[in-house]
């Protein structure tokens, strides 16, 4: 208790200075209740009737032809025709345009004619990777009417993940601990701020490694993996607004480890998780301070178990590459009427 106590003050101290409050308080559910509430009602989207909306895939993600989902049979969308056929570029009323592929193709890519594009029509501007790694966003001022990101100002959002209230609670069990501290790492960088973090971070607990510079992971087995472990670093490769991956969603929360983030701020993760869900690294004026407490945590079960209190009244949802986005376009299409707009500042407002 006495350590606990101790760490808790050095955060109060640190936090206060900065005009914070301290991240590791109590109250749990309350802060996050009203961001929380947003997605209660995403697993179940209502029923679109009426006439049926076209989604033109003008480039597969990462040019990789795959299988189209059944929107109805997937998430109760309905009336949703998806198509990677340009034949369709006429009939479409959205034309989905994944910005890795543009980046790759250049603006000579897209559609040409006079007009460019059939009345009504929008233009949809996909991206889920961060500014820092997202190559070629000068140029496109005007181009399209819509973005779709992980941002939540995006004009369609799709996140990577989110909690949601299920319809009725189900126990939670904790699986079984036998590790302490796991990270999954595919794109090691040593300019990264989460190399840096971690190099020093290992000077003071042990931390097993798995991917490119560490053990083999498993074929499809990483929330098996992970689940053996108490924390899990869910380092992002760069920092920016609302840029929160798999690494927290799938990575850490499917395998019920409790996340070490490296992200964004603190109060960027608490507009979609709640405060004692995870551990920021911002927490501690240290590297060796954040493993202190995270050998404390390791023998003391009870204050382990509490970061696991919200599993009590919600459930993880991890968003499905690329089903989801495309069905999603449809559902923003029917709610958007015929307004269209133009984005104009494609650049500085995904940058900011």
């Amino acid at each position: 208790a006495g350590m606990e106590a101790a760490l808790r003050r050095c955060c109060w101290r640190r936090w206060r200075l900065r005009g914070r409050r301290c991240a590791l308080a109590a109250g749990l559910l309350g802060a996050a209740a009203a961001a929380l509430a947003l997605y209660s009602a995403l697993p179940e989207p209502a029923r679109a009737e009426g006439e049926a909306v076209t989604v033109l895939l003008w480039w597969e993600p990462f040019g990789r032809p795959r299988r189209l989902p059944d929107c109805r049979r997937r998430y109760n969308i309905s009336g949703c025709r998806l198509s990677a056929d340009r034949g369709r570029f006429g009939e479409a009323q959205a034309v989905l345009f994944h910005h890795r592929d543009l980046a790759w193709h250049g603006a000579q890519g897209l559609p040409r004619g006079s007009p460019p594009r059939p009345p009504r029509q929008r233009w949809v501007w996909m991206n889920f990777e961060s500014p820092s790694h997202s190559p070629g966003l000068r140029g496109l001022a005007g181009v399209f009417n819509w973005t779709m990101s992980y941002r939540r100002d995006s004009d369609v959002f799709v996140p990577y993940g989110y909690l949601y209230v299920p319809p009725a609670p189900r126990p939670f069990v904790l699986p079984r601990k036998t590790r302490l501290v796991a990270w999954v790492i595919s794109n090691w960088n040593e300019e990264h701020a989460r190399v840096r973090y971690y190099r020093q971070l290992k000077e003071h607990l042990p931390i097993d490694v798995y991917g490119a510079r560490g053990l083999a992971l498993a074929e499809g087995g990483l929330v098996e993996t992970v689940s053996a472990y108490k924390f899990y670093l869910a380092f992002e490769n760069s920092q920016h607004t609302d840029y929160i991956t798999e690494k927290l969603w799938r990575n850490a929360f499917s395998a019920s480890a409790v996340p070490v983030v490296l992200g964004p701020r603190r109060a960027n993760y608490e507009r979609f998780i709640p405060p004692d869900s995870f551990i920021h690294v911002d927490d501690f004026p240290s590297p060796r301070l954040l493993a202190t407490y995270l050998k404390f945590l390791d023998k003391n079960k009870p204050s382990y178990r509490r970061y696991f209190a919200w599993r009590k009244k919600y459930e993880v949802h991890v968003t499905s590459f690329w089903d989801e986005h495309f069905c999603k376009v449809c559902e923003a299409v029917r709610t958007a009427g015929n307004q269209i707009k133009t984005v104009q500042n494609l650049a500085s407002w995904f940058e900011s």
